[in-house]
């Protein structure tokens, strides 16, 4: 395609960086480029505590373990999201629950979460679609009255706030993606957000294969010993340079990409994305709502026959065969998910999409309206 989906970017020092982290011998995890990356991450979330993660999905997989859920356990998620939010907990043997969006932000319906609860819920899993901010007092509140954790997977979110709160912040735990289709990007990669300090040591133990190895590097004791369950979930010093290239140039990056998003805004103002007051997005992306099936198909075929590369984005994971396997959904059912998962169209947005490009996007996509009325 022309003008593709996603164009990952390169940031100013990141090659140096890399060949740097490569030509150091210390290539595994916890180097330098490690501790740089995390300490631009905890000044931009406000965390209390931050650990570098081979992806999103280890990151969510980490949280289902800190939880300590156990089979038969529930936890309440959106269906409108990526399979690693539920797999994270189905692997624990927990039971996701699945809870419908809302029509406007096309997060989880606050709305709907309470009659999801019953006596076997464990926790609440939000998650912030485009990186508009899910209504996070409502939810708080439901889980305060019920003794539930709150898990934020922030996978689109970073960057992002709700009235003046980094997302991020509001949950026991937190989980944010570098891959390389997200705002800063190693290619694969994420980060687990502690919140609740109780959580800190043993999460340092579960990601180093539940040893008490970092302790131990840092002279706190004189061997490390397999102390709890645990996995490889360290990412290596070479992928964390690259992501500290592009956290050091992080408002540069979402200058960029909020030029792209407000020219599409301008232009698709009314069936577009719906950011509500109180909240600032990152501009992860931007989406349209075609009004049925056909025509998000046609839209679709019609843009790559113009050589723009557009994309619809999840399918319900209520209605998915693991879904209907491992999962329920709460009561009310899901129908606004179903319907919005069949007429999403995202657009190419990327820090590299230039103005002209832009431009030939939004006439691309009024040349089907234009021909369709």
């Amino acid at each position: 395609m022309r003008i593709p989906f996603n164009r990952p970017l390169l940031a100013p020092r990141e090659r140096e960086y890399l060949t740097l982290a490569a030509e150091s011998g210390q290539t595994s995890g916890d180097g330098p480029y490690t501790r740089r990356a995390t300490e631009l991450l905890r000044e931009l979330t406000g965390a209390r505590s931050v650990l570098l993660t081979t992806s999103c999905t280890h990151a969510l997989e980490l949280t289902a373990l800190l939880l300590d859920l156990r089979p038969g356990d529930e936890v309440i998620m959106p269906s409108f999201t990526f399979v690693s939010t539920a797999n994270a907990f189905v692997l624990r043997g927990a039971v996701p629950v699945f809870v419908d969006c809302r029509p406007d932000t096309l997060n989880l319906d606050e709305r709907a979460v309470e009659a999801a609860v019953t006596t076997r819920t464990k926790a609440i899993v939000v998650v912030h679609y485009g990186g508009v901010a899910c209504e996070m007092d409502a939810i708080t509140k439901v889980a305060e009255r019920h003794g539930l954790a709150v898990v934020e997977d922030n996978a689109h979110g970073l960057g992002a706030s709700y009235h003046g709160r980094p997302l991020g912040s509001f949950g026991a735990l937190a989980t944010q993606s570098f891959h390389a289709t997200k705002n800063v990007s190693c290619g694969e990669g994420g980060a687990l957000l502690i919140n609740d300090e109780r959580l800190v040591e043993r999460a340092e133990i579960l990601r180093e294969k539940g040893t008490d190895r970092s302790r131990f590097y840092r002279g706190q004791v004189d061997k490390y010993r397999w102390m709890d369950v645990g996995s490889s979930y360290l990412p290596s010093d070479v992928l964390a340079a690259g992501l500290a290239a592009q956290l050091e140039v992080f408002d540069e990056i979402q200058r960029r990409r909020h030029r792209v998003w407000d020219a599409y805004d301008a232009a698709f103002a009314g069936w577009g994305m719906a950011v509500p007051p109180g909240r600032e997005h990152p501009a992860h992306l931007y989406y349209l709502l075609m009004p049925d099936l056909g025509r998000r198909q046609g839209l679709l075929s019609h843009l790559a026959e113009l050589g723009v590369q557009a994309t619809f984005h999840y399918q319900p994971l209520h209605s998915a065969p693991a879904g209907q396997r491992f999962g329920r959904v709460a009561p009310g059912g899901c129908a606004v998910t179903s319907d919005v998962a069949d007429r999403l169209v995202r657009l190419p947005l990327y820090a590299r999409l230039s103005e002209a490009e832009t431009a030939e996007v939004i006439a691309a996509v009024r040349s089907f309206v234009d021909a369709a009325d």
